[in-house]
């Protein structure tokens, strides 16, 4: 049961860092076409910077539940600092006036999904026993 649940906090992960990269992606182009329609200078709606938000709470579950059944201690650290990065970069931005390079935020994002899938593949548990060990 608990493996399952690891397979799926890993899929969950990995979706959720994809389509925060597609998100991030797909802002500018979105938003360019909204700013050439109008004379004043536009925004980005609130409701849009939000989903930042919501991948970053659905990816901090899928990397805390991945972390406590991964059969690697390695991947643990690893998890959490690609997690502590796209966290970071995306409050920087959203918060302080500090314009940083988009590829920081896609690079965690990335990075973040990349080790799931590693996780989902390579890092099975057997037993519970397995996930208590260091690797």
């Amino acid at each position: 049961m608990d493996i399952k649940l690891k397979i799926n906090a890993d899929i969950i992960g990995a979706g959720a860092s994809t389509l925060c990269t597609i998100h991030c992606l797909a802002t500018p182009f979105l938003f360019l076409a909204s700013t050439c329609t109008k004379s004043c200078c536009s925004a980005t709606p609130s409701w849009w910077l939000w989903i930042d938000y919501a991948f970053l709470l659905i990816s901090f579950f899928a990397v805390y539940k991945s972390t406590r059944t991964t059969s690697k201690f390695w991947i643990k650290p690893t998890l959490w600092i690609s997690w502590t990065a796209l966290f970071t970069f995306i409050i920087i931005e959203h918060n302080l006036n500090l314009n940083l390079s988009n590829i920081y935020k896609y690079s965690a994002a990335l990075s973040l999904a990349g080790f799931h899938i590693y996780n989902m593949k390579y890092c099975k548990c057997k037993s519970e026993q397995c996930c208590t060990k260091k690797n």
